[in-house]
Order: C-alpha cells, then sequence, then structure tokens
C-alpha cells in the first residue's frame, strides 16, 4: 500500500519508528517530513500530507504530532480527507469500518511506538462498510451549515 506520513518536531522519532516499521511490512511510504529535530509548526505538514491524500499519490495517511490534535485538525481542513484521531486500535479499526478514513493521527507524548503500531495495523486492515454508512460519509465531503 502507499502510505504518507508526516509530523512534527515532537512526534520524530514515532515517526521514523513506523516508518521503518511500515517498510519492513512491504509499504511503499512517502516521509512529508519534517527530518530533523528542529521546532516546525504541524499545520504545514498536516496540510502537506492532506494534499497527497486528496489527490490519490497515497491511499492512505499518518499524520503525527506531540497529543495529535492539531495536526487531526490540519489534515482535515480538506474536505477529500477524513482523519481520527485514534489512539487504540478499536478507535482505528472503527474510524476505517464507518467513517471511511483514509489517515489516521496519533499524539507520540501520549501513544508508545507497539500502541501505534496496532493501531495503524487495524487502520491498514479495516475495510470500509459502506451500506448506511456511506452517506454520512457523503456528507463529510460535501458539508451543508443550515
Amino acid at each position: 500500500m502507499r502510505i504518507a506520513i508526516a509530523s512534527d518536531h515532537a512526534a520524530l522519532s514515532l515517526k521514523a519508528s513506523l516508518l521503518e516499521w511500515l517498510v519492513e511490512q512491504g509499504h511503499e511510504v512517502a516521509d512529508l517530513g519534517p527530518y530533523d529535530g528542529d521546532s516546525v509548526d504541524y499545520p504545514d505538514f498536516g496540510y502537506k500530507l492532506a494534499a497527497v491524500v486528496a489527490e490519490g499519490t497515497a491511499e492512505r495517511g499518518i499524520a503525527l504530532c506531540g497529543s495529535g490534535i492539531g495536526i487531526s485538525i490540519s489534515v482535515n481542513r480538506n474536505p477529500a480527507v477524513r482523519c481520527a484521531l485514534v489512539s487504540e486500535p478499536l478507535s482505528a479499526s472503527l474510524a476505517r469500518e464507518h467513517n471511511d478514513a483514509n489517515c489516521i493521527a496519533m499524539g507520540a507524548r501520549l501513544t508508545g511506538v507497539d500502541m501505534a503500531k496496532a493501531c495503524v495495523t487495524a487502520f491498514l486492515e479495516t475495510e470500509f462498510a459502506g451500506g448506511r454508512h456511506q452517506r454520512r460519509v457523503d456528507k463529510l465531503s460535501n458539508p451543508t451549515f443550515s
């Protein structure tokens, strides 16, 4: 699977661990940065990740920052992307099954490497259920504010 991964400076170590593990699992992974420990702004990397997933260059995306909150908000600014903040495998699985999430976000200060791997595994292995969930997902990409 083609996967894009991005983080801020707080999640650099988790990103490196997941990147290496994903490649070992046989995935094609694009590291969208950052590449050193200098302080960066998570929205810049969230927007970059969202663009790559929205255009189809990557099938799925993994967004990481200290808490996962900020980068998930920035990724979700793109209407073609559905990014779920997850902290354990069940939420990652349900994000795929019910919400057709094409990205997940995690917090490096809150989620250890083994739990992050379990979340990614659930995210990548779960299929979208479709059916009654499809109309809800359609509404996420075409919001109305009435």
